[in-house]
């Protein structure tokens, strides 16, 4: 089974789209294990409505909060308790992209971060990053957390307008291969997001 966890630098980098347009070029499955927000829609509604995947293929978030927060505050303010328990990763039949939330040191509760997770998964992490000012900080931190957790990182995705200097210099520093560009799309639907993707991103074996 091809199993990607997508996370990001940042809350609002664009990791959902990016997470919809893998799933969809995948043929697969997408899977928020927690969602903390969602007004006017949470991602897997985002997803559903960008990867051109049957409804079936997106899967139940195992915690859906109302607060648009760190997935502890959520919790909290929702008056809800996460177990890790909860977040074992999903049998699927073919491939899944499971969708973290917010960077990789998001307090998932009062003792787990996000990047601890991804490390009790131990599947390969696929890091979406701004093109633009403060990325090369952002990203290179990022990195160091995820490795010095021992999580595998299959690569990192730059979304944004170009920024040659940036999509040299992160790769070059953090040691990670540059699976490529994901522009923002003047017109977001499935039919442009895909072809922006296959234009775009270059991921092994795909």
């Amino acid at each position: 089974m091809s199993l990607f966890v997508v996370t990001g630098t940042d809350t609002g980098i664009g990791k959902t789209v990016f997470s919809a347009a893998l799933a969809g070029a995948l043929g697969g499955s997408y899977w928020k294990p927690i969602q903390a927000g969602v007004d006017p829609e949470g991602d897997s509604e985002t997803v559903a409505r960008l990867s051109g995947l049957p409804a079936d293929r997106i899967l139940p978030e195992a915690y859906r909060l109302t607060t648009p927060a760190s997935p502890h505050l959520a919790a909290r303010i929702d008056g809800v308790e996460i177990e890790l328990d909860r977040l074992a990763l999903p049998p699927v039949d073919g491939p899944l992209v499971v969708e973290g939330a917010g960077g990789v040191l998001v307090p998932v509760s009062e003792t787990l971060l996000m990047a601890d997770l991804f490390a009790h998964w131990g599947k390969p992490v696929i890091l979406c990053a701004r093109t633009g000012l403060g990325t090369i900080n952002h990203s290179l931190l990022s990195l160091e957390a995820l490795r010095a957790r021992g999580v595998p990182v299959a690569g990192i995705v730059f979304i944004g307008d170009p920024h040659a200097e940036n999509e040299r210099i992160v790769p070059a520093l953090g040691k990670v291969a540059n699976l490529g560009r994901l522009p923002h799309l003047p017109a977001l639907d499935p039919a442009s997001l895909a072809a922006a993707f296959a234009a775009g991103i270059s991921l092994p074996g795909l």
